[in-house]
């Protein structure tokens, strides 16, 4: 059975093939609008669309009756295609972009108006992500807080599936707009996202420059839907498993939002993305994550910076928010060697048992955000001495004399309670091991010590925080004392 969405993707595709060929069709692409965000320097903002073979295209940017710029190119057979590169333009706005097609003297004009140069993000993903500023909590209060974010505008992609790379968008939910309480919260898990949109607002609130947030996400999806078959390939997925279909709900094709939700957009300039997901691979190809989450980046990044003519950065930053330790390559911290340029938050600490969308979709979306602005600030902005990562650990020591193992960290920490379960070692036996707990014992400002009586054989490795639900609202027992951010989950295989 074919899917809706799937249907309306090929029709609309070949709607737009069949325009294309007839020559008739002079346009932007479908994300270049009036109240666009295109980037700021030190890119090229890419400006490119369709029109008639031969035909030449003459695009300016204009500011008020100044012209700032001028392009000249022309439409490309067979793909009916037109593009320039503007030149490196200050944060700000408002401008206006024109674009003329000129065919044995017959001109065609368009125009955008309102056009900003700022920072673009594309936040994309599953349910998490697209979850609305409705569904927050104090949603009245957050889609009241709008009108000193004027400058911060939205997109949202359609749902849609696509059996083959498609050139452009075939459909778009919300295009570019200025926020209001209407296109915040416009209904549960529709249109515009509520982490993308609370992460802009607080890069905003730092930078004080436009931002530009694309939410291109769909409920319910595995990391393989999102990827292409190349990177699927490189990772040796099956071509098509059977998907449990308690966790994915959404599409369960493979490539086939990467066809239609991602690649039509890397012809933009970018400045980098955030991705959350992760909970329909809970138990489809989980292993394999360490692989096809770092496959996804690096092939999301070379196709970006191919697109855009080299204009989007080859390692642009792209955060995520950690649901499960394989999401960072099986290091536990980011960067790292496989996952250069990446930041990301924990959200281990932010379960929400009476979510009336269910425990899986928390409402405290606010702090998720607010901890993936910091890694950006950090990692994309070069922010010196922000702490953007709560306490990893740098050595473990095990004093069996005592009866204890010493875990000391990097960073401070701040030992908020008490847990008897939270850390467990793995202890061997018989050969046989399995997972016992470490009850917390005495701490310091950057190491603590744990209790290990419990076990009778050779204590080989400590982890930390390992279940889905490890603690409560923001009750985990270790952050970082300045910035409140929890301790990330961690395994660590003692070498002594």
């Amino acid at each position: 059975m074919v899917t809706p969405g799937l249907v309306v993707g090929l029709v609309l595709q070949s709607i737009l093939w069949a325009d294309k060929s007839a020559g008739t069709g002079f346009r932007f692409a479908s994300y270049i609008s009036n109240n666009v965000v295109l980037q700021k320097e030190p890119a090229g903002a890419v400006i490119w669309g369709f029109g008639t073979p031969g035909a030449t295209v003459t695009v300016t940017l204009c500011q008020g009756q100044e012209t700032i710029m001028k392009k000249v190119t022309s439409v490309k057979a067979p793909s009916n295609i037109w593009m320039v590169v503007l030149d490196p333009m200050k944060p700000g706005g408002p401008f206006e972009v024109m674009a003329q097609q000129t065919l044995e003297r017959i001109n065609f004009t368009m125009r955008v108006h309102d056009v900003l140069f700022g920072d673009v993000w594309l936040c994309s993903g599953q349910s998490n992500m697209q979850m609305t500023v409705l569904q927050v909590l104090n949603a009245t209060r957050e889609l009241s807080n709008t009108a000193a974010y004027q400058s911060v505008r939205i997109f949202s992609v359609s749902p849609i599936q696509a059996e083959q790379e498609l050139e452009d968008l075939v459909a778009v939910d919300l295009q570019w707009s200025k926020p209001t309480e209407e296109n915040l919260g416009h209904g549960n898990f529709t249109y515009m996202s509520a982490v993308c949109w609370l992460f802009g607002r607080y890069l905003y609130d730092t930078l004080q420059y436009p931002i530009g947030l694309i939410s291109s996400s769909w409920g319910g999806t595995s990391i393989e839907a999102w990827s292409s078959g190349r990177s699927l390939k490189a990772c040796g997925v099956p071509k098509q498993g059977s998907v449990p279909s308690d966790m994915v709900t959404g599409p369960r094709k493979h490539s086939v939002l990467w066809n239609a939700m991602i690649y039509p957009l890397c012809k933009m300039t970018l400045k980098g993305v955030v991705w959350y997901q992760g909970e329909s691979n809970m138990n489809y190809n989980t292993d394999l994550y360490n692989c096809t989450f770092p496959a996804l980046i690096e092939d999301w990044r070379q196709t970006f910076h191919h697109g855009s003519q080299g204009q989007t950065e080859q390692l642009f930053p792209f955060g995520f928010v950690q649901i499960r330790w394989h999401q960072t390559a099986d290091f536990g911290y980011v960067p790292n060697p496989k996952m250069p340029n990446t930041f990301m938050a924990v959200a281990m600490d932010l379960c929400d048992r009476d979510s009336p969308f269910g425990s899986i979709h928390p409402r405290d979306k606010q702090t998720v955000a607010y901890r993936l602005h910091l890694g950006a600030r950090a990692l994309a902005y070069g922010e010196k001495n922000l702490n953007f990562q709560g306490p990893l650990p740098e050595k473990t020591e095990l004093l069996a004399h005592k009866g204890l193992l010493n875990v000391t960290y990097y960073q401070e920490i701040q030992v908020q309670k008490r847990d008897n379960k939270i850390f467990e070692i793995s202890c061997c036996s018989d050969h046989q091991c399995k997972w016992l707990p470490a009850s917390m014992n005495t701490f310091s400002t950057q190491s603590l010590t744990l209790t290990i009586n419990s076990c009778h054989g050779i204590v080989v490795a400590l982890r930390y925080a390992w279940t889905t639900w490890p603690c409560e609202y923001k009750q985990c027992p270790l952050y970082h004392p300045s910035n409140a951010l929890p301790a990330p989950p961690f395994i660590a295989f003692i070498t002594d």
